[in-house]
């Protein structure tokens, strides 16, 4: 406890500071956040693969005397985080949410992972993962189901379902997510936090087998203030020359960036005037909404323009249904190519779910110049975005294109709109709206966007203008100053305590 506030409900820049300042341990942060799980997890399933806890208060006692002999790793030092298990993690499962893999115990960190535990991090298990990390709803037949904790009867969304269930819940300070389909933006969305899409380059993906063409999932930060989210991206991001497509801006200077912005207290108090964004919508009546969702995204855009920022209504300057089109080409290529070594193992037919079989069986069959086609129609997308990117500072769309639905639900097979319901066609039709980002590698930035009357979040995107996180992260922080009153509900499950 300080001053009667769990120590777990702290943001992770003021439990680093605590830490620090020796005000409370390493040790009693590891207890209040481990007691918190107890507590919580069961009843909501974000964190798996947890750790033994005499191993964890071990390593905490070990952070502990490090401070005490003034050694400090990081900013970090001694935090507890758990990974999305997706990424590859020394020591302790990644299981990609597969049966196939439930016994795979990597030998090395990713570099994501690695450069948290250098800056001081406690890996104290991972963060539960739809299978192979494919559709946006946390649920597998190894882990099972994480439930929304705003609702826990709802979805909690994914692909980083477990990571943002967690972080919304106060069980982990901040989380890392991965983006590939939405994967960082829909659960954020739904657990009324913040998570970052980064610039294609800005996190080196490695360990990788193919560095060049399957360039479109990329990994970030997620956390609950726009402060904690700029030192973990600091802290994540830096130039590392085995990923040859990465941004060469030097680490030292990008983390200083993050560091100044985090710190910055006169930006959440500041205004946006003169700042031109353009409001996408539905991109002309293309994507089809969940009741509700456009009208709380708009109220949200009136906070951005009562904060002084000039909201313009903006059509599509490129073809949305043959960018869908090239979207599929190029998703199946890329799920193929990273699952298709699987199928060799015994019963894969059998423990793989019909998404991801469907998946490589798709991409086996596409032929090199469709695939290149693809590309050039994701090029064009690229320079048609480019062109608004010149007239505006930031272009909108809604985080997501329903609400959390029903837990029980594996993917939404229509959306009822206020025009009628409209049909999916695949398993991830529904989730089209993240995509345009995606494919032009821009930095995005998924915040919270309010309530429904059923007390459901949303949220939307705001997406920056090419290797820009740093414009996109200050208008963030900005924009949290005048959302105090949506950042300020807590789950149920909080107030319950």
């Amino acid at each position: 406890m300080q001053d009667g506030t769990p120590l777990y409900e702290l943001s992770a820049l003021e439990l680093s500071k605590g830490i620090h300042a020796q005000v409370f341990t390493c040790q009693e942060v590891m207890t209040s956040f481990l007691a918190h799980i107890q507590k919580l997890n069961p009843h909501f399933n974000a964190i798996v693969s947890l750790r033994e806890p005499k191993d964890l208060m071990a390593e905490a006692k070990e952070a502990d005397e490090a401070l005490q002999k003034g050694h400090s790793k990081g900013w970090m030092h001694g935090l507890p985080i758990a990974v999305k298990d997706l990424a590859q993690t020394a020591g302790v499962a990644t299981t990609m949410g597969s049966l196939l893999l439930k016994n795979n115990v990597p030998k090395e960190d990713c570099l994501m992972v690695s450069r948290m535990r250098q800056s001081g991090a406690i890996l104290i298990g991972k963060t539960n993962t739809p299978e192979f990390g494919l559709g946006s709803h946390t649920f597998n037949q190894l882990f099972g189901t994480t439930s929304n904790a705003y609702n826990p009867q709802r979805s909690a969304g994914g692909s980083s379902g477990g990571a943002a269930c967690a972080l919304a819940l106060r069980m982990l300070p901040v989380a890392d997510g991965s983006d590939f389909m939405g994967s960082l933006r829909n659960p954020a969305a739904w657990q009324n936090i913040f998570g970052l899409r980064p610039s294609q380059g800005r996190i080196p993906n490695l360990p990788s087998t193919e560095l060049f063409l399957t360039q479109l999932g990329v990994e970030g930060p997620m956390a609950r203030n726009m402060a904690d989210l700029c030192m973990l991206l600091g802290t994540q991001a830096g130039h590392d020359d085995r990923f040859p497509l990465g941004l060469d801006e030097s680490s030292n200077d990008f983390t200083k960036t993050m560091l100044e912005l985090a710190h910055d207290a006169v930006l959440p108090h500041s205004g946006l005037s003169g700042l031109k964004v353009g409001w996408l919508s539905d991109l002309g009546g293309h994507l089809p909404f969940e009741r509700g969702i456009l009208s709380q995204c708009e109220r949200a855009l009136e906070r951005l323009s009562s904060a002084g920022a000039h909201v313009e209504d903006v059509s599509p300057n490129f073809d949305p249904a043959k960018v869908w089109s090239a979207w599929l080409t190029l998703r199946h290529a890329y799920v193929a190519h990273r699952l298709s070594p699987l199928m060799a193992l015994p019963q894969a037919q059998e423990h793989m779910k019909a998404e991801a079989l469907w998946e490589v069986q798709a991409g086996l069959d596409i032929k090199a110049i469709d695939f290149l086609n693809a590309s050039q129609t994701r090029s064009l997308l690229y320079q048609k975005l480019l062109e608004l990117l010149k007239r505006y500072d930031v272009l909108c769309l809604p985080s997501a294109q329903v609400w959390p639905f029903a837990k029980e639900t594996h993917w939404p097979a229509s959306i009822d709109t206020p025009k009628g319901v409209v049909h999916m066609d695949t398993y991830h039709r529904w989730m089209e709206v993240v995509i345009y980002a995606t494919l032009a590698g821009l930095p995005t930035l998924s915040v919270p966007a309010g309530f429904n009357d059923e007390g459901l979040p949303m949220g939307i995107q705001l997406i920056g203008q090419p290797k820009a996180e740093a414009k996109l992260l200050r208008l963030g922080r900005i924009y949290e100053g005048h959302i105090k009153d949506w950042l300020s509900v807590k789950p149920q499950a909080l107030r319950a305590l």
